[in-house]
């Protein structure tokens, strides 16, 4: 059985952001505050009440994170000789939200983001860290991992870690009101893709079941309805992916996301669209899900890029073969212990194939 935690303490509701003062009032004492703002927020206002002796680190999330990222943000907050923050705030999407974990968990832990990448090796807790989702689908703000891809191994996975989750989240729909209508499907789609996978896998439980079929519901209504992007469709936008990041820590993903993860790593897809990629080579896996996939997808006038695998030789074929297979614990939930005699090099070309 496993012993779960979710985040401790959450406040939602559109102008959400404007608590964000209140909040950190007790956390200034005698220190600072560290932001990790993405970087689309440099020029706008997000009306964040910013202190003296605050340090601000604009995230550039043109690229997912690596883990000399995370080692080079620990390296600058060790720099400012000022000690370690009082709170960690993350404003931004996924990889902003990923940031802000990771470097929370390496300035009380010391060694390498490298060194963390894995299960329960994050041993003491982290800064005390305040995040605000700015897309929502990724369950990033919920979730107990901070994803990244490390390029000398090739190996793209998180810190899976009770001390990854967030103590305090803002959820305000507000802020999501500017992300670009594909993004906002791709995104959006994570949060379905993680709970269909966590619902047909092997390693269940009536709680991780009961967050992914209010999510998937939630991701239905919101993409099988006239306008995706109402009001009240990122509200329950912003619910599912809580709720799927809920599910997500209580449970494993399955077959989409190790493919997704080959495709970030060898070809530097985003994770959310890379996702919906993948989906399209999905039918043999999951049949029902591709259907509503394509249904959601065309309600929406969203096109999926395809052929982007086209005309690669057999000696990135490996490549992605080998980081996709190496994600042992979502394809062995998926498909079984044997998943490896199941998804040889010749069937995982063909499946990159339909890509």
């Amino acid at each position: 059985m496993n012993n779960s935690k979710n985040v401790g303490n959450y406040i939602f509701g559109k102008g959400a952001i404007k608590e964000l003062p209140k909040l950190l009032e007790a956390k200034r004492e005698n220190g600072y505050i560290l932001y990790f703002i993405d970087h689309y927020f440099q020029n706008r206002d997000l009306e964040i009440e910013l202190k003296d002796g605050d340090e601000v680190f604009y995230v550039d999330t043109t690229d997912e994170p690596k883990t000399e990222d995370i080692d080079r943000f620990r390296d600058r907050v060790l720099e400012l000789q000022k000690g370690i923050p009082n709170a960690i705030v993350s404003i931004g999407g996924g990889a902003t939200l990923d940031t802000g974990k990771a470097v929370s968990n390496l300035l009380t832990n010391g060694g390498k983001a490298e060194d963390y990448q894995g299960w329960d090796l994050v041993k003491l807790a982290g800064v005390y860290k305040i995040g605000v989702p700015t897309v929502s689908g990724t369950g990033a703000e919920a979730s107990r991992t901070c994803v990244m891809t490390n390029s000398k191994s090739g190996l793209k996975l998180g810190m899976n870690s009770d001390f990854t989750i967030y103590d305090q989240l803002i959820l305000d729909p507000s802020l999501t009101k500017s992300v670009p209508k594909e993004q906002y499907f791709y995104t959006g789609m994570d949060t379905y893709i993680h709970c269909i996978e966590s619902l047909n896998g092997r390693y269940r439980n009536a709680i991780g079941d009961a967050y992914s079929q209010q999510a998937i519901e939630l991701v239905r209504e919101v993409f099988h309805s006239e306008d995706m992007m109402s009001d009240e469709n990122r509200e329950k936008m912003m619910v599912a992916s809580y709720l799927g990041g809920c599910a997500i820590a209580n449970s494993f993903v399955g077959v989409v996301h190790p493919f997704s993860a080959g495709l970030s790593v060898v070809l530097g897809t985003h994770h959310c669209i890379g996702n919906c990629i993948t989906m399209n080579a999905m039918e043999e896996f999951y049949p029902k899900e591709y259907l509503e996939f394509l249904e959601m997808a065309e309600k929406q006038g969203i096109e999926v890029p395809k052929g982007i695998t086209k005309d690669l030789d057999d000696e990135v074929y490996q490549k992605l073969y080998n980081s996709t297979v190496i994600h042992s614990k979502p394809l062995s939930n998926a498909l079984g212990d044997d998943f490896e005699q199941i998804l040889d090099f010749k069937k995982v070309k063909e499946i990159f194939q339909k890509m």
